[in-house]
């Protein structure tokens, strides 16, 4: 505690950076072998109406002025999470319409608590797009919590998370509760993007789940590969956007975006290079 007290404000804004370019990529990985990239910008949505009505509630009611707007972000992300496994289970022949129905749902909320509390543009921005100056104490505890609860469930539970993602039918009968599994792999997301929203922001959140690892996907041979060099690649993402926010006065949610898009173009090219190496090689081997 003493020693985050001692942090300045970038510093803070830098930890706050590693630990989101640790989980996201970590969580982006399992979501790109599942196909449910998508959830995680409904989510995000959810969490943005979770900040806007703690916003309004801290207005509205003196028991929530001293309470900070990211617990009421992760408490409606957890809860969106869940309603979601829950959707999937009543839609089974049509569980995409899970995803659009709680994502239309957190942007209507959202448009109503924001029209309703009295805040500037400033404070929106940087909910929905990040900034590195604006980590607070408070912030970083919670996203220190958060991410060694996420860290440790995917250990605890790695080998049933994998065999869910891969084939689910085939972990199901080998005994592993696939309902369970998958609501609380719903809740690992729902904690990822409540914890990463200061840093990113909201509208940003879920390119920097899923980029890092779809530029893993192109290089790596295996899934732990896959797992360390998405890490590698969030880690690079979020170190060169918040220097190059801060240098450079920007949103840091978007330079850190840009990054990773700029990565995951360079996998592309070095896969391809690869790719064309390999075939010359084969060609020469058979001439």
């Amino acid at each position: 505690m003493e020693l985050l007290q001692e942090l300045t404000f970038i510093q803070r804004g830098v930890f706050a950076a590693v630990l989101v370019g640790l989980i996201c990529p970590l969580i982006g990985v399992f979501l790109l072998v599942r196909r449910m990239t998508i959830i995680s910008e409904s989510l995000s949505h959810v969490t943005l109406t979770g900040i806007s009505a703690g916003v309004l509630a801290a207005q509205v009611t003196v028991v929530f002025q001293n309470v900070n707007p990211m617990y009421f972000g992760a408490v409606f992300a957890l809860v969106g999470s869940l309603l979601i496994e829950r959707l999937r289970a009543e839609y089974q022949h049509f569980q995409e319409l899970a995803v659009p129905i709680i994502l239309s749902a957190g942007i209507g909320l959202s448009a109503v608590f924001i029209s309703i509390a009295d805040r500037g543009y400033n404070e929106w921005f940087t909910y929905l797009f990040g900034s590195i100056v604006s980590v607070t104490l408070d912030d970083l505890q919670f996203m220190i919590i958060t991410a060694a609860v996420v860290l440790a469930v995917l250990l605890f539970f790695f080998k049933e998370l994998l065999a869910v993602s891969f084939d689910p039918e085939f972990a199901g009968v080998s005994g592993i509760s696939t309902g369970r599994v998958n609501a609380l792999f719903a809740v690992l997301i729902a904690l990822t993007i409540a914890m990463s929203m200061k840093v990113v922001g909201i509208l940003l959140v879920g390119a920097l789940v899923t980029l890092p690892a779809a530029a893993a996907f192109r290089l790596a041979k295996s899934f732990r590969q896959n797992l360390i060099l998405s890490v590698l690649f969030g880690q690079i993402s979020v170190l060169t956007g918040v220097y190059t926010s801060y240098h450079l006065n920007v949103a840091t949610g978007g330079t850190i975006v840009m990054t990773a898009v700029l990565l995951l173009i360079a996998a592309h090219g070095i896969e391809f290079m690869l790719t064309r190496r390999n075939n010359q090689r084969s060609d020469v081997h058979e001439t």
